[in-house]
């Protein structure tokens, strides 16, 4: 009974160092992949995230599954989301791990190539407009990819601020369009 719940300090420092492994893995796959891995999941993404749990268990706990084990990775885990959570505040920290918010639409047209580089379609976009209340395309002032993976529409005729759209990976189409940058 006690091999299935304990752990030597060997085990524990493989599991910890495989967690830690598989977390920069998975940090490294949403970079290159983009924050839309992670947003507005269908079925099949969370079928998707399910398994990536089970290989993270599978590569972190080894072959024996062990209370002691589990706790570990759970620890390392959580000690790497702190981690993660402090370096986000510093400039270099942000720029490694935060996705920058991605401009969609400057008004009226969609900007294709952030359309890829997001992995959008249309039809999520066409949705995500409809749910704003946006039956037509003269409507949209701008719509921006979040980092969260959320889509933020932005109404035709609002004021835009320079301000508020600074960090829009982008921006430069808003102000083509004929729209002015205005101040905050």
């Amino acid at each position: 009974m006690t091999e299935l719940l304990g752990i030597t300090w060997l085990e524990a420092g493989a599991v910890a160092l495989a967690t830690i492994g598989m977390y920069i893995a998975l940090i490294v796959l949403v970079r290159l992949l983009g924050q839309r891995m992670l947003s507005g999941m269908s079925s099949y993404d969370l079928a998707a995230v399910i398994a990536f749990g089970g290989i993270i268990a599978r590569a972190a706990l080894g072959d024996s599954p062990r209370l002691g084990g589990g706790v570990v990775a759970l620890v390392t885990l959580v000690g790497l989301q702190a981690i993660s959570g402090l370096l986000r505040r510093t400039r270099f920290g942000s720029a490694l791990i935060v996705n920058r918010p991605v401009l969609l639409m400057a008004g009226p047209e969609v900007i294709e190539p952030h359309m890829r580089r997001c992995h959008v379609t249309h039809l999520e976009l066409d949705s995500r407009l409809r749910l704003a209340g946006v039956s037509h395309p003269s409507q949209v002032g701008a719509v921006v990819f979040e980092p969260s993976g959320a889509l933020s529409v932005i109404r035709a005729g609002q004021p835009i601020s320079q301000a508020v759209f600074e960090s829009v990976i982008g921006v430069e189409h808003l102000w083509e369009e004929g729209t002015q940058p205005r101040s905050r």
